[in-house]
């Protein structure tokens, strides 16, 4: 069972958690507009990825993929990060991270699920009690940033407010639903979905930052990761 050494960060300070890792689901295709949700379709098109089959989609995850580790290892060119929340139900608890689906994106053009289990999960160290971000949970700010190379500059990728992609609640409900006959067991991992890049395409760089802000005290959880390339040569 993969356990995650992680912190409770609250307005007292920290506190250590020790996760264990149960159950893992990634969502995609979670904008509550469907504008915005067609602008990530369209993205990806571009990259010869096919429509996902249902919106929202859901994939069950392999617990190991999930880690906190500064460095991932990637096989292949075309990988790239999505800027995510995450949920983590701990009991009666729940918790809020921000992170990263790492995709590798010429295998999504065959196989979406596929293409999410060759990439970790990255997940930020620090998390917050849903309970403290709840009431402004729709202002919370969603972003992301990226670097070519690992001495070239940084670049904003993603940036929007969480208003405009599913709330906990339903995705929850969705999850339990459709994995755990209603019920949310203790150990399960939620990664959101994303929102659309702010460039004009997916970029594949060697580092991201994803970032979860609150604007009523200037509060941010951070995710940062370099990416080694594992490049196969016969």
């Amino acid at each position: 069972m993969k356990e995650l050494h992680l912190q409770v960060a609250t307005d007292k300070g920290l506190r250590p958690l020790r996760f264990a890792v149960r159950h893992m689901v990634n969502a995609g295709y979670v904008g509550r507009n469907r504008a915005a949700v067609q602008a990530h379709i369209d993205e990806l098109a571009r990259e010869g990825v096919p429509p996902p089959p249902s919106i929202p989609m859901l994939v069950p995850m392999l617990t190991r993929n999930v880690t906190t580790d500064e460095e991932i290892e990637a096989l292949g060119e075309k990988t790239s990060g999505e800027a995510e929340y995450v949920l983590l139900i701990d009991g009666d608890e729940i918790f809020v991270g921000v992170g990263s689906d790492h995709t590798d994106r010429e295998m999504e053009s065959y196989s979406i699920v596929q293409s999410k289990h060759v990439c970790p999960n990255v997940l930020s160290s620090e998390v917050w009690r849903y309970e403290d971000v709840r009431a402004q949970w729709d202002s919370l700010q969603l972003r992301s940033f990226v670097k070519q190379n690992r001495d070239g500059e940084e670049s904003l990728y993603q940036d929007a407010a969480l208003g405009t992609i599913i709330e906990p609640g339903e995705l929850m409900t969705l999850v339990s639903k459709r994995y755990f006959d209603g019920a949310l067991p203790s150990g399960l991992v939620i990664y959101s979905g994303t929102v659309p890049v702010v460039t004009k395409e997916i970029i594949y760089g060697e580092c991201f930052r994803a970032e979860l802000h609150r604007p009523d005290n200037g509060k941010t959880l951070k995710s940062a990761y370099s990416v080694k390339k594992m490049l196969y040569r016969a």
